[in-house]
């Protein structure tokens, strides 16, 4: 099934309670943190980033800080292509900014974050225009497949669900180092 799939029907007020719903879900993965939870480096043998700004952090595996700010930031660009394309415009390049991982370094700086990110993620669904421009699609990159705002919104939930078990584990790791 398609992000295109997934979202017929849907309307902006299904996604707003599907956004509420994420951020509660990672909250959850912070129930209980420590800020040394939240700069725990895991045991992680499949880190790979490819997007890594630097050849050194290839192999890095994330603090839970560093998920909750990747996460967001992620969540944030889908929410404003999907304003973009439900105003009817084309999306013209990135609108992304990630916050640096290493400022993720507290619990209450995490919660603050997904509480920011939710907040400013529901005021782009406010902004949508009451006939959303359905039709008109974005394609990330060449051959990937073309989604419209309601399936561009809903590849970042599908981001942040893809990060929730790395939450959980590295929470589990950094819980049972502290025990």
């Amino acid at each position: 099934m398609t992000l295109m799939d997934l979202a017929a029907g849907l309307a902006p007020s299904d996604l707003r309670a599907l956004t509420e719903e994420m951020v509660a879900a990672q909250i959850a993965r912070l129930e209980g943190a420590t800020d040394a939870d939240v700069v725990f480096v895991p045991a992680d043998p499949e880190a790979d980033d490819q997007f890594a700004d630097s050849p050194d952090d290839l192999k890095l595996a994330w603090t839970l800080g560093h998920v909750v700010v990747h996460a967001t930031a992620s969540s944030e660009e889908a929410a404003a292509h999907a304003l973009t394309l439900a105003r009817g415009l084309p999306v013209l390049g990135r609108s992304r900014y990630e916050v640096p991982w290493e400022q993720a370094a507290t619990a209450a700086f995490c919660r603050a974050r997904l509480q920011e990110s939710l907040r400013m993620r529901l005021a782009m669904l406010d902004a949508w225009p009451d006939e959303p421009h359905l039709e008109t699609t974005y394609q990330a990159r060449e051959g990937a497949p073309a989604n419209n705002a309601v399936a561009r919104f809903l590849g970042g939930l599908s981001h942040d669900d893809s990060h929730l078990e790395q939450m959980a584990k590295i929470a589990a790791q950094a819980k049972g180092a502290r025990a």
